[in-house]
């Protein structure tokens, strides 16, 4: 088993790494709306699915968070990393808050139950998006909930360095750089911005159960909820999992923890330790005992 660095969070879960992504210094000036006004300007600006708006609500809920180059999680703000440039970002290890990336993966993940890569340039090129938008269409085909990319060099994907989330009418919801908060701003239509893409649209978790990502590599999914038995498949990184019930099974230790907890996938017709389940309390919530 190769475990992947992580935070370890304080009620016996675990916390995925932060990967580090977005810049640490100044972009171009735009016009971000003042930290009052924000929190109120901050929602879906146009008609779009439930599931978009809820992406937008969940981006806003952090309004007045501060960026913190490489900070945040699914679960929520993090402390950072320095950035290795100075300036304001000289001492985000100290500063508990998002980064643009985690930001974007935060919404999608508490809004829709989706799972996005880490880092700006694997988000950019996600296999998963419903649709794409060329940077030279301007917002004009976008709907709020849709993701906006800048990049160095625009026709190249993974040169994308900065990532947000669109409003409507023009308008975004961002973590743009150190020393600022999370704010809404206008959409800057600059000679960097490479597009967007859509991420509404893809599936949810089936009824009765629970969505959840897990942590580490080649993690094993037994036929029972113990370890006796030989694996029945298992999952080669950081996975999104969809939870129907669990049990107390056989106690597992890992990285100084300990849980006799296991949750049935029904999509894997398996059990998973919950000690491989990226959430910071042992016994899941929200799910019921099998």
């Amino acid at each position: 088993m190769h475990r992947s660095n992580r935070t370890l969070a304080t009620a016996g879960g675990l916390l995925l790494a932060t990967a580090l992504t977005c810049t640490g210094t100044a972009m171009a000036a735009s016009s971000p709306v003042s930290s009052a006004a924000a929190a109120a300007a901050c929602r879906p600006l146009a008609d779009a699915p439930a599931q978009a708006q809820a992406i937008v609500n969940a981006a806003c809920s952090q309004i007045g968070v501060p960026y913190s180059w490489g900070g945040g999680s699914v679960h929520g703000p993090t402390y950072g990393q320095d950035y290795p440039g100075g300036g304001p970002g000289a001492h985000d290890s100290q500063v508990r808050g998002f980064d643009c990336s985690h930001l974007v993966q935060y919404a999608a993940w508490q809004g829709a139950g989706i799972a996005l890569p880490e880092g700006t340039w694997n988000q950019a090129r996600w296999s998963g998006a419903t649709a794409r938008f060329t940077g030279a269409q301007g917002t004009a085909p976008l709907q709020p909930g849709d993701l906006l990319l800048w990049g160095s060099d625009p026709a190249n994907l993974g040169s994308v360095h900065h990532i947000a989330v669109y409003l409507g009418n023009g308008k975004m919801v961002e973590a743009r750089e150190s020393g600022t908060l999370v704010m809404v701003s206008d959409v800057r239509l600059n000679s960097q911005y490479a597009g967007a893409l859509r991420i509404a649209g893809t599936g949810q978790p089936p009824a009765d159960t629970k969505r959840f990502m897990t942590w580490g590599t080649d993690v094993s999914l037994r036929p029972d909820p113990g370890t006796q038995r030989p694996p029945v498949a298992r999952l080669p990184g950081p996975t999104a999992v969809d939870v129907l019930c669990q049990v107390h099974g056989e106690m597992v230790t890992a990285e100084g923890y300990s849980n006799d907890a296991w949750s049935y996938l029904p999509q894997y017709k398996a059990w998973i330790s919950n000690i491989y389940i990226n959430d910071p309390a042992a016994w899941l919530p929200g799910v019921p005992n099998c």
